[in-house]
């Protein structure tokens, strides 16, 4: 049966990390650069993420994220580069243009931040596996409904790309053109999105009917077929980040003095 989720089973130390350390871990490539401020920081998180990537084999999932990221940081950098409202120093001239020290470095903040927070959330969606998530959500305490909601959100991307690519070879078999110019796309998106729309809300339907069936709302004390607890690498390693985070307080504190 064909996965209908990101995960990437590809069996490294990443992967067997427990999902807990690793939103330990988008919790503090998130919020130390914030506290700190200094860019340095978004360039230490930037670096941790691009190594967990790499040690978790994975690195080539996330280049069409970070060529798409690079689009919108582009824009980000023109416009804070020439129009910024702080804008006073001219750091270099692109032919008529002028571009300010101010709104780079403000730019760069935000470029930073968008390419720290991608790169985080994507060490954990591609190798944490929904079901052991939800599983370990539920034996922490957490409401069954709440691990539904964040297995839905793990399945929805991928689930609505597969059931669009069956619906376009099906169109494309009845003789619809979906490719070529701007107007030729533009003309095919209601015969193609109207049928995605259908298909979703028939699919919650029969999860809705499917999750009856297995006692969803049943009052019951569940069991689980295996106990995934913190072992002491998990422990280790959230140590590590709340060092960072802390380290990242300690920094914003000389800076203020």
């Amino acid at each position: 049966m064909k996965s209908i989720s990101l995960y990437v089973d590809k069996d490294t130390c990443l992967t067997r990390l427990h999902p807990f350390a690793k939103m330990f871990y988008i919790l503090a490539a998130v919020s130390a650069p914030l506290i700190g401020g200094a860019l340095w920081i978004y360039g230490l998180f930037l670096a941790i993420s691009l190594c967990l990537l790499i040690s978790g084999k994975i690195i080539r999932k996330v280049f069409p994220l970070i060529a798409f990221s690079f689009t919108i940081i582009i824009t980000i950098f023109l416009i804070h580069g020439l129009f910024n409202q702080e804008n006073q120093k001219v750091l270099f001239h692109l032919g008529p243009l002028a571009f300010y020290e101010e709104g780079l470095l403000y730019a760069a903040r935000i470029g930073l931040n968008i390419l720290n927070m991608l790169l985080a959330f994507a060490t954990f969606v591609l190798t944490t596996k929904p079901a052991d998530l939800v599983d370990d959500l539920e034996q922490a305490g957490f409401s069954p409904r709440f691990g539904y909601m964040i297995s839905s959100v793990f399945q929805i991307i991928p689930q609505m790309m597969g059931t669009m690519n069956t619906i376009m070879d099906a169109q494309r078999s009845r003789g619809m053109e979906t490719e070529g110019s701007l107007f030729v796309r533009a003309k095919a998106f209601i015969p193609l999105i109207s049928p995605v729309v259908s298909s979703s809300l028939i699919n919650t339907r029969e999860r809705a009917i499917a999750l009856e069936v297995r006692g969803f709302d049943s009052k019951n004390k569940k069991t689980f077929l295996r106990e995934h607890k913190l072992a002491g690498k998990d422990k280790t390693f959230m140590l590590l980040m709340a060092l960072l985070i802390a380290g990242s307080i300690v920094w914003r504190v000389l800076t203020w003095l």
